[in-house]
């Protein structure tokens, strides 16, 4: 199978799932106009009745046709924790596919970027969902400590701003076989998309585990 044609397929997967997200966070409405009650509730979206109960406390339920009752579909609270792992996992990725590149083993680097590159797309879509719910996350530390995790904080976020592209860029480019064109980028690409990486862990690190 061509790598390009998965690569777009799977860019494509993403966007409609983001926009199945985005579509069904839209339809989401409160039970009775002006309730107090803390739960809002909206259909699926899919055809299969399922409405999905979002609580304000980041817990959110599925209540199937038919049952009684809902269960748990996926607390929140616990996605930063998975973000943290999708980041470590790209760092470790990247650093293996520049190790296969730079032995000659071309299409092994080829995989395991695209897996990087997955890793990331999911932690985007992940990270997007936790604080459509939560909202922004305040460091609880002062001083040194403070300050050291915001400096932390700003050049993450600048630089994962431009991961996205640099990286669909980067990937496209090599599975095009342009590799003085890729290889002329990754040298950009790459450095950034590590530290990115890392730092992620580092944020989640101090912010939920200091």
């Amino acid at each position: 199978m061509n790598p390009l044609f998965v690569l777009r397929s799977g860019l494509a997967a993403v966007l409609i799932c983001l926009s199945f997200a985005v579509s069904a966070a839209i339809q989401l409405v409160p039970l009775v106009s002006g309730l107090s009650s803390p739960d809002f509730v909206g259909n699926a979206g899919d055809g299969t009745g399922r409405l999905f109960i979002v609580e304000r406390g980041g817990i959110i339920r599925v209540l199937q046709p038919g049952a009684s009752a809902p269960t748990a579909f996926l607390d929140v609270h616990s996605l930063p924790a998975l973000n943290a792992l999708l980041n470590g996992t790209s760092f470790v990725l990247l650093l293996i596919g520049f190790a296969l590149i730079r032995s000659g083993r071309r299409r092994a680097h080829q995989r395991v970027m695209i897996a990087a590159f997955a890793c990331s797309v999911l932690f985007l879509t992940s990270y997007l969902v936790y604080h459509a719910q939560v909202g922004s996350v305040r460091f609880a530390g002062s001083g040194a400590v403070r300050t050291i995790y915001l400096s932390i904080l700003l050049t993450h976020t600048l630089l994962a701003v431009t991961v996205p592209f640099l990286a669909a860029i980067t990937l496209t480019r090599g599975l095009r076989g342009r590799f003085v064109r890729h290889r002329a980028i990754a040298r950009v690409t790459l450095p950034i998309w590590l530290y990115v990486s890392i730092t992620g862990v580092v944020i989640y690190l101090m912010l939920y585990r200091m």
